[in-house]
Parts: structure tokens; C-alpha cells; sequence
């Protein structure tokens, strides 16, 4: 029997991924560029909507380079100490260079053959590095998943923006929720955050869903065309339904798909995505999610409150990814039945 295409693992690039094309060749290209205007990018979206894939898959294109060194952090860790070990460990002439010429004994960093005396400061230590890196005329490209604002990743944020100002051949990509880069950003001594390019992940091209969809499953290009737009371009819901079809014996969108589909959904992203909002967003959301769209007019006089009360939460769940606000006065669900998730949680 012929595996499954699509899966619904977090993190791996899937068989049937739908690739960013755009916004990955333009960072790649600002990266490759031998006059960079921009070192450090933000990509943000809501759980699912392809943030980890789409750095991966930015990985990939500049890993194919020889001058390019690759390290991922992990921000729950000391990420400054953990740069410097792995850097150890990704190039001989790293090594070899830290081994002679940096001792880095207090940090358990290297063999401590060098006559020097251990270096104090991890970030001095860096920077050393990188002028080696740099001299080598190579280039490091640092990626941070699920960044948030941790005294970790602000001491980071800090270091790197030092180093910047060095002119040194360090770049950085990270990959967020919108509130914890919100947060990041609005810390005040790293303002230069506001200045870095950001790039949202905006749903998938639903022609480009239903093409998979119709060749992968052998199914109508209507029945695709359906089947995509059940999913609203949003990547985690695309993996999803196929995953479900392809397992089911006729290939359609039955009562038992639909419900395997809401199941993933909110076991994997839903009811996350609705533990982290506060009590009035869950409240507006649940007038929202009463019709397939609603005019703000028709959610004032439900709720009783006044547009200014409004404005606010409507801005913070258009940012969060949950509302879509392009038709002016009209907002609706933007993720793939989280009306009727809603709906089922306000039951309880």
C-alpha cells in the first residue's frame, strides 16, 4: 500500500509541502546579497500556519552554499553559550583556531591547550569568533524557533544587536507567534527589532491546495476546488484534510472526514490557540463565530459595547491570525472551523 503523503507533524517539511516560494527566495536573496540592507528577519503566523517549514526550508537553500555556517539555538537555553559550543563543533577551523587561540575552559568550550588566560565574557568570546569567521570570509546564519520573551532571548537580542553595529557576518532569522514578537520587540532596549523586516504567514494559494489535491487523490477538480477551500489556505488544515481523505476508502468530504479533520484541529491547534486567550477575546470571538461572516455594526448591537471598546480586541485578533477583517465593516473566522470549534467550547 502506497504511504500516506500528508502528515500532521509539527516541524518536518511534509511530502506534499506547498512552498512559501516568494517570501523564502526574497529573504534567501537579501542573505545572499553582497550588500545585505537587513540581518535579522521575523517570520510570524498562528500555530500551524507554516513558520518552522518555511525557516527550514530557507535552511536548505543557503546550507547548499560552502561559505555559509548554520546554527540553530534553542531559546529555553543560555543561547550566547550555546552559539559558541556549537560553533566549536561545526568547523574544524573553528576548532582549531578556539582550541589556540580563545581559551574557553570557564564555559567547558574546547581542550584548554592555549597558553591564554580564560576568557570572562561569553560575548567577547563571540565576537572573536566571528571576526575569525569573518576573516575565513564566511558567514553565520543563526535560526530561533518559537521565540519568545525570555530573559534568554533578550540577552541574545542584545549581544546580536552589539555585534551588528560590528559589522560582523552574523545573520538571524526567527519564528514566532505575533504576541511573543510583540512582546520581543516592545522591550525598550530593543527597539531595533521594530526595524526588522517581518513577514506574516498569510494562508496558502487555494489553487495551488486543489492542484494537489486532485492529482494526489485522483478526485474532480470541483470536488478539489471544495476540499481546498474547506481548508482556507491554512497549511496545518491542508495537511489535515488530505491526511484524512487519502485514508478514506471514496475519496470525499463525508461526515466521518470532517470529523477526523476537527478532531486534529483541536487536539493539535485549537484549544491552544484557546487557552492563550484572554476572557473578552474568547467573548467576542464567540459573537463572531455565530454566523459565517458579520458586519461590526451587527457585533456592537450583540454585544452591547461601543466601537472604540471593540477596535481594540478586533486589532489584537486580526494580529493573532483569528479574524479576517479584509472586506471593510465585516469580520470573519479566518482559520478552518473554528466556528464550530468555538461553538462546541461555549457549550461547557
Amino acid at each position: 500500500m502506497e504511504k500516506n503523503p500528508f502528515a500532521i507533524n509539527f516541524g518536518k517539511v511534509p511530502k506534499l509541502y506547498i512552498n512559501r516560494d516568494i517570501l523564502i527566495e526574497e529573504i534567501t536573496d537579501e542573505l545572499l546579497s553582497e550588500d545585505a540592507q537587513n540581518q535579522c528577519f521575523m517570520l510570524t503566523g498562528t500555530r500551524g500556519s507554516g513558520k518552522t517549514v518555511t525557516m527550514t526550508a530557507i535552511e536548505k537553500k543557503i546550507s547548499k552554499y560552502d561559505d555559509w555556517i548554520i546554527i540553530r539555538l534553542n531559546p529555553a537555553r543560555n543561547m550566547i553559550e550555546s552559539l559558541v559550543s556549537k560553533l566549536y563543533d561545526s568547523r574544524d577551523f573553528l576548532a582549531k583556531f578556539i582550541d589556540a587561540s580563545v581559551n574557553l575552559s570557564k564555559f567547558g568550550i574546547g581542550v584548554s591547550v592555549s597558553s591564554k588566560p580564560p576568557v570572562a565574557d561569553i560575548e567577547s568570546a563571540l565576537e572573536i569568533i566571528l571576526r575569525k569567521i569573518k576573516k575565513e570570509k564566511r558567514k553565520l546564519l543563526v535560526t530561533i524557533d518559537e521565540v519568545s520573551n525570555t530573559s534568554y532571548m533578550k540577552e541574545f537580542a542584545s549581544c546580536f544587536q552589539i555585534i551588528i553595529r560590528e559589522e560582523l557576518p552574523i545573520y538571524l532569522i526567527m519564528a514566532g507567534l505575533y504576541e511573543n514578537i510583540y512582546n520581543l520587540e516592545n522591550e525598550k532596549d530593543l527597539t531595533f527589532l521594530y526595524r526588522t523586516p517581518k513577514y506574516d504567514m498569510e494562508p496558502l494559494n487555494i489553487t495551488l491546495i486543489a492542484d494537489k489535491y486532485e492529482k494526489t487523490l485522483g478526485v474532480t477538480h470541483e470536488d478539489a476546488l471544495n476540499m481546498a477551500i474547506t481548508t482556507k489556505g491554512y497549511p496545518f488544515a491542508y495537511q489535515a484534510l488530505g491526511k484524512y481523505l487519502w485514508d478514506s476508502e471514496d475519496k470525499k468530504l463525508s461526515d466521518e472526514v470532517l470529523t477526523k479533520f476537527d478532531e486534529a484541529l483541536s487536539h493539535y491547534v485549537y484549544k491552544k490557540i484557546w487557552s492563550e486567550l484572554s476572557e473578552t477575546d474568547r467573548w467576542y470571538m464567540s459573537f463572531i463565530a455565530a454566523k459565517d461572516s458579520m458586519t461590526v455594526n451587527e457585533i456592537l448591537e450583540l454585544t452591547k459595547k461601543k466601537k472604540n471598546e471593540f477596535s481594540q480586541y478586533r486589532a489584537r485578533l486580526i494580529q493573532k491570525g483569528l479574524i479576517d477583517a479584509s472586506t471593510r465593516g465585516v469580520v470573519k473566522c479566518k482559520l478552518p472551523r473554528f466556528d464550530a470549534f468555538i461553538k462546541y467550547e461555549m457549550m461547557f
